[in-house]
C-alpha cells in the first residue's frame, strides 16, 4: 500500500493550509455545516450502539464501540469533503508557521467554519435526534443523559482543557496521516485508530460537543446553555494546543522549516557571482529565465 512520508504529508498538509484559507466565507459555512452535521450523525450512532450496555458488565468495552463507530464521523469528513474545525487547527497554523498565510485568514476560516459546524451539529441535535425520537428512549436517552452531564457538569475547566488537547492532538494525527494515504481504504484506516483511542479515553472534542450537549437540552436533560458555552469554551481552547502545537507545529519543526544545507567534507565553494546554475546561464540564459520562473513560483 502506498504512502507519503511525513515530509511529503507536511508538504501536502501545507497545501491544503492555504486552500482554507483562501475559501471563500458561503463556501466555508456550508462545508463547515455539512461537517458539523458529520460529526453529530457519528455522536448519534454512538449512543444508539452503546445505549443499554451496563459499563458495570461490559466494561471499558462500552467507551470500546462507541470510539469504534464514532470514528464515522472523520471518515465522513475526509473522504465526502467539508470543513472541520478541529482539523484545520493544525494544517492552517502550519501554513502560517511557513509564512504562507497570515493570522487574518486562520481568524477568517476558523469563524466561518466554526458557526457552519455548530450550525450543523444543533441541526441534527434537534431535527434528527430529538425530533424523530430516536435519541429519547429509554436507552438513548439514559446513555445521552451520562455523556453529556460529564461534559457539561462535571469536568473542571482545566479537565474539559487537558482532555481537549489530549483528543485534537489524535484527531489532527488523524487527518494528519489521512494525507498520507493514496487510496480511500488506506484513509479511513489511517483516521479509525486515533478517533476510537479519543472517544474511549473521555477526550472532548469542541464539535462533537456542539452536538451532545444541545441535544441533551433539547431532550430536556438537566443541563442549561451556559453549561454548554463553558465547555465548549475550553475545549476549543484545548483543541487548539492540540492541533496548531502538537501536530501542526512540531512537523513544521521537523519537516517544515526552510534550513540551509549544511557544507559536506569535499564540497567546493561557489565563485563569487556564480550560483549553481551559473554554467547553463552563461551558455544560452535558460537557466536564468528557469531560475526566474521558479522564483516567480515560489512568491
Amino acid at each position: 500500500m502506498a504512502f507519503k512520508d511525513p515530509k511529503a504529508i507536511t508538504e501536502v498538509a501545507t497545501e491544503k493550509g492555504i486552500d482554507k484559507a483562501h475559501l471563500p466565507w458561503d463556501k466555508a459555512l456550508v462545508a463547515g455545516f455539512l461537517a458539523g452535521a458529520y460529526i453529530a450523525f457519528a455522536g448519534l450512532l454512538a449512543i444508539i450502539v452503546s445505549a443499554g450496555l451496563d459499563p458495570a458488565q461490559w466494561g471499558g468495552v462500552v467507551t470500546l464501540i462507541t470510539g469504534g463507530v464514532f470514528s464515522m464521523g472523520l471518515v465522513l469528513v475526509i473522504i465526502a469533503g467539508s470543513e472541520l474545525l478541529t482539523g484545520n487547527m493544525a494544517v492552517l497554523p502550519l501554513s502560517a508557521y511557513r509564512k504562507r498565510i497570515g493570522l487574518k485568514r486562520i481568524g477568517y476560516n476558523f469563524t466561518f467554519v466554526a458557526i457552519g459546524n455548530l450550525l450543523g451539529s444543533l441541526f441534527v441535535a434537534y431535527f434528527l435526534a430529538v425530533k424523530t425520537g430516536v435519541v429519547t428512549t429509554d436507552a438513548a436517552l439514559a446513555r445521552l443523559d451520562g455523556i453529556a452531564t460529564a461534559k457539561g457538569v462535571t469536568e473542571s475547566a482545566d479537565q474539559i482543557f487537558l482532555r481537549a488537547v489530549g483528543c485534537n492532538w489524535l484527531v489532527c494525527l488523524a487527518v494528519w496521516m489521512a494525507f498520507a494515504a493514496e487510496d480511500v481504504g488506506g484513509k479511513i484506516l489511517a483516521i479509525f485508530f486515533p478517533i476510537m483511542a479519543f472517544v474511549a479515553m473521555g477526550f472532548d472534542h469542541v464539535v462533537a460537543n456542539m452536538f451532545f450537549l444541545p441535544a441533551a437540552i433539547f431532550a430536556d436533560v438537566d443541563l442549561t446553555w451556559w453549561d454548554a458555552i463553558h465547555n465548549w469554551i475550553f475545549a476549543f481552547l484545548g483543541n487548539l494546543v492540540g492541533g496548531a502545537v502538537f501536530v501542526g507545529g512540531a512537523y513544521w519543526y521537523l519537516y517544515g522549516r526552510d534550513t540551509p544545507k549544511a557544507a559536506q567534507p569535499g564540497d567546493e565553494p561557489a565563485e563569487p557571482g556564480v550560483s549553481g546554475n551559473g554554467n547553463a546561464a552563461a551558455g544560452n540564459g535558460k537557466g536564468v529565465s528557469g531560475a526566474s520562473s521558479a522564483a516567480s513560483r515560489g512568491a
